[in-house]
């Protein structure tokens, strides 16, 4: 199977101090995590702590409040040095709550409450823009090989046309960022990296392109800038883009591509998303953005909305959806966080990508840590809530949490050592010191609903 797309993320520049965009650990953090994994030694790394959901309720909440005049100051002080996406004006024009979000001016919300939006995704359907998101293409009869030193994916064996989700590593088989590549033809890879990682990312593949390319290695890249990025997600998501383009959307299947004509304009598209509904993200032109944005909710009679990171969030969770800086991050493998599946069986016999010795081993002896699905009883856990068992030993840490607007219990997940992580194990998740009631359970937590051949 293949996952959708999942972008995020990293938030800049908000002031509001329970939501810290990101927080050095402190060494005995570290020195935890680190017995989890059977490590002793400690390196310094960051985490992000918080999630979009609880951004979204504090920002709710104060805006609620009397004094939205001082919060709106203290939120939005440095939007003159945020990035705005082509739709910037849009959000404004339709209620849209803007926040600073890795270096842009995004929606959290619009005038729906977050809850209502993560159901309204999943009853009609749901449009984000994901602009701020980077879009790549690597070209060259070299591509493929040089792509498949940085991921693990069997980039190879794609045949045109279609894509997966793969995992950057670094050479002790961390993750550097998840990203949705695809194979357009043989010579022209076009991926999708992940907002708050971009210039990292960027840095990452340019390092080892130079190298690449000094040893006679035929590749070269174009970031689109040009491009925006839009999410059409829910069940009326194919229903609604067909009456926008002549192409057949039946015959495209989950985690296809297909340059077509939508609204008018030149698009990428692809079946995937970071909502675990059917759905497409649609490169267009960023000139053509707001029209194909209008277009799109005109089609659906006001059944599609536009819908914030806040309710992405969410629904990301409910998916059962890694958010890189959350349930994934340099330190964590894709073997630690789930992602075995993403491994190509021809990389696993041959590696040949950063890290592969740590990898490989761990697929074969096992990993120290594993990620796994909570329900839990109380208030809704968050991200670095400890997770004990039953006799109060730690065992892990939650590293997304939050309340399931469609199942309407608390969810959440995180890493536990090995030998505790199984289906139906109880736990203690302690919140603000308390202990509470808990279990594991797999993931997803809401069935998805990828449109595959039957």
């Amino acid at each position: 199977s293949l996952l959708p797309l999942k972008p995020i993320f990293l938030i800049y520049l908000l002031p509001i101090h329970q939501f810290k965009a990101t927080t050095t650990l402190q060494s005995s953090r570290i020195r935890n995590l680190r017995k989890l994994q059977g490590q002793n030694k400690v390196s310094t790394f960051r985490m992000r702590g918080g999630s979009l959901w609880q951004l979204g309720q504090s920002i709710t909440r104060r805006l609620a409040q009397s004094d939205k005049k001082p919060l709106s100051r203290r939120c939005f002080a440095s939007e003159a040095d945020l990035k705005k996406t082509a739709l910037y004006d849009f959000h404004v024009a339709h209620g849209g709550k803007m926040v600073p979000f890795a270096g842009w001016s995004m929606p959290i919300q619009y005038k729906d409450s977050i809850i209502d939006s993560t159901v309204n995704c999943r009853v009609n359907g749901s449009l984000f823009d994901v602009a701020h998101m980077c879009g790549l293409s690597l070209k060259g009869k070299d591509c493929v090989p040089f792509l498949e030193t940085l991921v693990v994916a069997d980039v190879a064996g794609l045949a045109p046309g279609t894509g997966s989700l793969t995992v950057f590593t670094n050479e002790k088989g961390g993750a550097i960022d998840d990203s949705v590549i695809t194979k357009v033809t043989d010579e022209h890879i076009y991926l999708v990296v992940n907002a708050g990682c971009r210039d990292k990312d960027l840095a990452h593949i340019e390092e080892h392109m130079k190298a690449f390319k000094s040893k006679g290695g035929d590749v070269s890249w174009h970031i689109h800038d040009e491009r925006s990025l839009l999410a059409l997600q829910g069940p009326l998501a194919a229903p609604v883009l067909q009456h926008l383009t002549k192409e057949d959307l039946s015959k495209l299947y989950f985690g296809q591509f297909q340059i077509l004509d939508i609204n008018g304009s030149t698009c990428f598209l692809t079946r995937t998303g970071y909502t675990g509904e059917d759905g497409f993200e649609i490169s267009v032109p960023s000139e053509h953005a707001v029209d194909l944005a209008k277009a799109i909710l005109e089609k659906s009679e006001g059944k599609v909305r536009l819908t914030g990171l806040g309710a992405r969030d969410s629904l990301r969770l409910e998916a059962g959806l890694c958010l890189y800086g959350n349930d994934m991050e340099q330190h964590i493998s894709p073997v630690e966080a789930g992602l075995t599946w993403a491994i190509g069986k021809r990389r696993r016999a041959e590696g040949g990508f950063l890290g592969a010795d740590v990898i490989l081993k761990q697929l074969q002896d096992g990993p120290t840590i594993r990620r796994v699905g909570f329900f839990s009883s109380g208030p809704p856990a968050r991200s670095h809530s400890e997770v004990h068992d039953e006799s109060g030993n730690k065992i892990g840490e939650i590293t997304s949490g939050g309340f399931s607007p469609n199942l309407k219990k608390n969810i959440a997940m995180g890493y536990v050592k090995s030998g505790q992580h199984k289906n139906g194990t109880k736990v203690k998740i302690l919140v603000r010191g308390k202990p509470y009631e808990g279990n594991i359970t797999k993931m997803p937590f809401v069935a998805t609903k990828y449109y595959k051949p039957s």
